[in-house]
């Protein structure tokens, strides 16, 4: 007799290569690489002494401190994030967008969303150049986040 495992057979873990940005701004595409998606809680600690004389800390949530975004793809004649970062560096006041990552399944059905608010390029790079290579160009786009939500 085979050997079954008991329930319906699906599966339910998100592959890390099916994803795609899209910000309010107007600058939406896919991306090679995706990092940073995450936050940390400081940690506020408190030490009381007893009427015996022991001490002892306590330890509580403090402020949350969210991860700048980092995004890279293949360079193409799109400047959407380079117009972005130089409006910034020459002195555009609104500069501050939110937006979204998705994670979706082959079929381009969405498993996850990540909503991020108030980002801006703090910092926007392209690869080096080399003659002694084919590699493709890369542009590189590191997004300064005020909070992150894990929707979906």
């Amino acid at each position: 007799m085979p050997v079954t495992t008991p329930g319906e057979v699906k599966d339910v873990e998100m592959i890390g290569s099916w994803f795609h940005i899209k910000l309010d701004n107007g600058i939406e595409g896919f991306f090679t690489d995706a990092s940073g998606f995450g936050y940390e809680m400081e940690v506020v600690e408190k030490t009381d002494s007893t009427s015996a004389g022991d001490t002892r800390t306590r330890k509580r949530p403090g402020t949350a401190k969210y991860q700048d975004i980092t995004l890279k793809r293949t360079l193409t004649p799109d400047k959407k994030f380079w117009n972005w970062a130089k409006s910034i560096r020459d002195g555009t006041l609104e500069y501050r967008t939110n937006g979204s990552l998705v994670v979706t399944d082959m079929a381009g059905t969405e498993l996850s969303r990540w909503t991020f608010t108030n980002v801006w390029p703090s910092k926007w790079s392209a690869s080096d150049l080399d003659v002694g290579t084919d590699d493709l160009m890369t542009e590189e786009v590191t997004l300064a986040v005020e909070s992150l939500v894990r929707d979906k």
